[in-house]
């Protein structure tokens, strides 16, 4: 059964880093597109970054670039977000997420992991 647990999230004050990991298991995750995406209390769920299976291709939302990264190990099928400079405004629960190359995201989600950014 296709799985991706997240972890890493919690409490940080603005201007902290977290790292947060997304463990991918039965199915071949390192040919997929893996993402980020969070969503925080009454708003939609918004992708924050993406990451093509070979790593040599990301994206990021205009409000995390330059703060965030996101990088894979497909050896070890995880995919991760390191978070810098993070602001009250990046909390929320956050979402590790895969695709196919060709596909469209909604098919595999994780359960989500919480971060709390205090100012």
């Amino acid at each position: 059964q296709e799985q991706l647990v997240e972890s890493g999230g919690g409490l940080v004050q603005a201007g902290g880093s977290l790292r947060l990991s997304c463990a991918a298991s039965g199915r071949a995750f390192s040919s997929y597109v893996m993402g980020w995406f969070r969503q925080a209390p009454g708003k939609e769920r918004k992708v924050v970054a993406a990451i093509s299976w070979s790593g040599g291709t990301t994206y990021y939302a205009d409000s995390v670039q330059g703060r965030f990264t996101i990088s894979r190990d497909n050896a070890k099928n995880t995919v991760y977000l390191q978070m810098n400079s993070l602001k009250p405004e990046d909390t929320a629960l956050y979402y590790c997420a895969a695709k196919e190359p060709s596909g469209t995201w909604g098919d595999y989600w994780g359960q989500g992991t919480q971060v709390t950014v205090s100012s």
